[in-house]
């Protein structure tokens, strides 16, 4: 067990004690925790349907507005009837799970089996682990869990992934496959629009350079009244819109034409991986420098947005379906606007032409913390053997997405046959209503793998997501030269802790150096004073600590 079982054995009885105190108050009874030894049992105890209806306890969040009993979602009553399970869930408003989840976990008495939709960073599996409050599952999986040990056998990356540095697996985890490597979904996420319908109007080329882009952008603001009267535009034209350092909406992507094309894709930790498999700081490099003295030279001529630094999403939203942008990030543009009158952005060139992907982003989506089981579990085999069934092939896209035959008007999927006549799941039409509201409405979330090879097979791949991935294997996988991204790697809790320590100083530092200076500029004296500051707040060590993971990840790999 992680450390020993003396150490895990004395936070046990501490948390035992600790639960007996706040019993003792609570006049309720005390829940006796296991100690995190795998429990075998014989395979035909957790064969489903059990001959024996059989009862757990479950934690699950759940959208405002939307069922807040999670037995009476119909994927929660089908796994019911196919399983003989019944769960006993809590369910929590997912705007309250954050401040709400932390208490359940401190407090035995009240904690469930498992934990469905937890959502767990790191150092929260490490601690929680440490305390003895949840078990490790490496074994349930390998003995009880055939569809995940399936998946983890496919691609055994993701086992690796969930895998602490001691051996052991803390949570089950969320994979939803898009793409691959750099075709991958999830390989571009700040993704660049721009008006093609103005550009058309205006005898205008899509830009392929900085110079050609700022130049397009000069049109548009000098040829305002022109658009407005075209189009029938209500307010002032705004040739570029933004939120600067706000994950989708930042423009950092227009500068990863310049110095060596780093850029600056990971707006959370401000690293890339050099071809050399080095760890850099993008927020210090020549080409961040130079991008940011371009951006400000763009605000000056009034070309940007002059709310891009303080405007909220539904401000951004509001101006952008009013048709007022000529160019701006998100997602996805049909979020801001619309689809028909908008095209990607190319990468542009300056003094190269490249575009790094986002770290993690080459093994797709993944959550390492989805799911996971807790020390009060008096049968975890049977808790992880009923959790493997959100693993199951026709299942996971359900409890991604949505379901079909439900008895209100929209559902996410209808069943259909594929090309062998087996049973798919295929994206239904929805007409006006709005998808996100319909897959809240029917999905459960929590523990689930959607993968590649699934589409087509067992179920349709979303019509958003397909124009996506086209679009990004068609304007940026063929300019992504860089070979390498940070990976999606498990640290010991020190580390973790000390990264999240050292992170709070650096990446506040870089983040408000780059608003400040696209907005007011800035000098080479202010920009070495900037370097001092990030070195005086520890960007060796952190630098130092993500490279000893870096050569970790590919020197196992490589064995």
């Amino acid at each position: 067990m992680r450390k020993s079982f003396y150490k895990r054995a004395l936070a046990l009885s501490l948390a035992a004690v600790s639960a007996l105190s706040i019993t003792a108050c609570s006049g309720g009874s005390k829940k006796e925790l296991n100690n995190g030894e795998f429990q075998q049992v014989d395979a035909s105890e957790v064969a489903f349907p059990l001959k024996e209806k059989a009862k757990l306890t479950g934690m699950i969040s759940y959208p405002a507005n939307t069922e807040s009993n999670p037995n009476n979602r119909t994927i929660f009553k089908r796994l019911q009837e196919k399983t003989n399970v019944e769960i006993d869930w809590t369910a929590i408003q997912s705007d309250q799970w954050a401040d709400k989840i932390s208490l359940a976990m401190a407090n035995t008495d009240t904690l469930t089996d498992f934990v469905f939709s937890a959502g767990f960073g790191d150092s929260d599996l490490l601690k929680y682990a440490d305390q003895g409050v949840i078990i490790p599952v490496e074994q349930y999986i390998d003995s009880y869990m055939p569809n995940l040990k399936t998946v983890f056998e496919k691609y055994p990356e993701y086992r690796t992934m969930c895998t602490d540095t001691e051996g052991h697996i803390w949570a089950l985890p969320w994979i939803e496959q898009l793409g691959a490597e750099k075709t991958a979904i999830q390989t571009v996420d700040n993704m660049s629009f721009i008006n093609k319908k103005w550009l058309d109007f205006l005898g205008l080329k899509v830009p392929e350079t900085t110079e050609e882009f700022e130049k397009v952008l000069i049109a548009f603001r000098d040829n305002a009244s022109k658009l407005q009267e075209k189009f029938n535009i209500e307010g002032t034209i705004i040739p570029m819109s933004c939120i600067v350092n706000d994950g989708g909406q930042d423009p950092s992507i227009l500068i990863n034409g310049f110095g060596e094309g780093y850029g600056d894709p990971d707006k959370g930790r401000h690293i890339s991986v050099t071809d050399d498999l080095k760890v850099i700081c993008d927020g210090t490099q020549d080409g961040f420098k130079k991008g940011l003295a371009w951006l400000h030279s763009l605000y000056e001529q009034g070309l940007i947005d002059s709310e891009s630094f303080t405007q909220e999403w539904s401000t951004y939203v509001s101006k952008g379906k009013s048709g007022r942008y000529g160019v701006c990030f998100s997602w996805d543009v049909a979020n801001v606007d619309n689809l028909k009158d908008w095209v990607p952005l190319p990468v542009l060139t300056a003094d190269t032409r490249n575009l790094t992907p986002q770290n993690g982003s080459f093994t797709s989506g993944f959550d390492r913390g989805r799911c996971v089981v807790t020390a009060v579990a008096k049968n975890p085999a049977l808790v992880c053997a009923w959790l493997d069934q959100m693993y199951d092939p026709m299942q996971s896209p359900q409890n991604n997405w949505g379901t079909y035959g439900e008895d209100d008007d929209f559902d996410i999927f209808e069943m259909g046959k594929n090309d062998q006549g087996e049973d798919m799941l295929k994206h239904a039409a929805l007409g006006d209503a709005s998808p996100v509201e319909v897959r809240e409405a029917e999905c459960v979330g929590g523990p689930l793998a959607v993968l590649d090879e699934y589409y087509g097979k067992y179920v349709t791949c979303p019509d958003d997501a397909k124009y996506r991935l086209d679009w990004i294997e068609e304007y940026y996988t063929p300019d992504m030269h860089t070979k390498y991204v940070y990976p999606n790697v498990f640290m010991t809790r020190e580390d973790t802790e000390e990264l999240s320590n050292l992170q709070a100083d650096i990446t506040k530092t870089i983040n408000a150096k780059k608003s400040d200076w696209i907005m007011n500029g800035f000098s080479d004296a202010d920009w070495d004073q900037y370097l001092k500051d990030l070195d005086a707040y520890g960007l060796e060590n952190y630098l130092k600590i993500y490279q000893k993971y870096l050569d970790s990840f590919y020197s196992n790999s490589n064995k």
